[in-house]
């Protein structure tokens, strides 16, 4: 795990001093906009990415905060969008999705909105969509959330229709091929759950190595349930490189505290060229 650590930190380091390639990044931020959240130190983990997409967003406050944050913090100015309402199976829980970018590199293009599931009850919490542009490289962001529930089936009933809601925002998107779905789905890529999604027509794998565990508990790192999903067919312009940031210094009671109980998840793709 040491030299995984080590292996994220350095392709994140080049990250910074390259014009050719573009980072981008899935976070589940817990409860962004609520109290007890340190913004600085929220802020100097994104402001390693390009673009983010955030899960768990609870009021557009807290992105808000966090922009003005990253702008100290960077010298640079960034942008925010949030999903145009929050979603949630109970009244009293909702979130938002949110993005937060770097405006020198990232453009927002379009909005997608919602994904329009055939039957309500299928998600707890509809994925949401938003087209961008990096360089010559643009693509659609898809962010979900899936359900923890109290048992692992309720998961996996919902990370079998991974596969249609990859469809409907290719559908939804006419000539643009390029569809990155990225969240926090509370199963590893590995779970057979995934068979639908793994086994599409455009090649779809999982971005990140699911043996890397990306959620924070009190002694440690504990389990992988965050990824982002690409077409290998389609989605050229991924280098090869991506990973788990472990920002935690071994402080996993503080940071969860403080930040998160995730890590971001991130995948590096070429900015050069386009091929769609």
């Amino acid at each position: 795990m040491k030299k995984k650590i080590i292996l994220a930190i350095l392709i994140i380091s080049s990250f910074l001093y390259s014009k050719e390639v573009a980072v981008i990044s899935s976070f589940n931020s817990l409860h962004l906009g609520w109290k007890g959240k340190s913004y600085y130190d929220l802020a100097s983990v994104i402001s390693l990415f390009d673009l983010v997409g955030l899960e768990e967003v609870m009021k557009e406050d807290g992105l808000s905060l966090l922009k003005n944050e990253l702008e100290k913090i960077t010298g640079e100015k960034w942008s925010y969008c949030i999903s145009e309402h929050s979603v949630g199976n109970s009244k009293r829980y909702q979130e938002y999705y949110g993005y937060i970018w770097k405006d020198k590199k990232v453009k927002l293009t379009k909005k997608l909105g919602f994904y329009k599931e055939h039957n309500p009850k299928d998600l707890s919490r509809e994925p949401y969509g938003a087209n961008f542009e990096i360089g010559e490289f643009d693509f659609s962001f898809i962010l979900m959330h899936s359900i923890f529930g109290d048992k692992k089936m309720q998961r996996e009933n919902e990370a079998k229709f991974l596969d249609e809601i990859y469809d409907y925002f290719q559908e939804k998107n006419g000539s643009e091929q390029d569809v990155l779905i990225g969240g926090d789905f509370n199963i590893p890529a590995y779970d057979k759950a995934f068979l639908e999604i793994l086994n599409h027509k455009d090649n779809i794998f999982y971005g990140i190595d699911p043996t890397n565990k990306t959620t924070i508990g009190k002694r440690g790192l504990v389990s992988s349930y965050d990824n982002i999903f690409y077409s290998y067919k389609y989605t050229k312009e991924f280098t090869g490189n991506s990973g788990v940031y472990d920002f935690t210094n071994k402080n996993y009671s503080t940071i969860r505290k403080r930040v998160s109980d995730h890590l971001p998840v991130f995948m590096e793709f070429n900015i050069n060229k386009d091929d769609d």
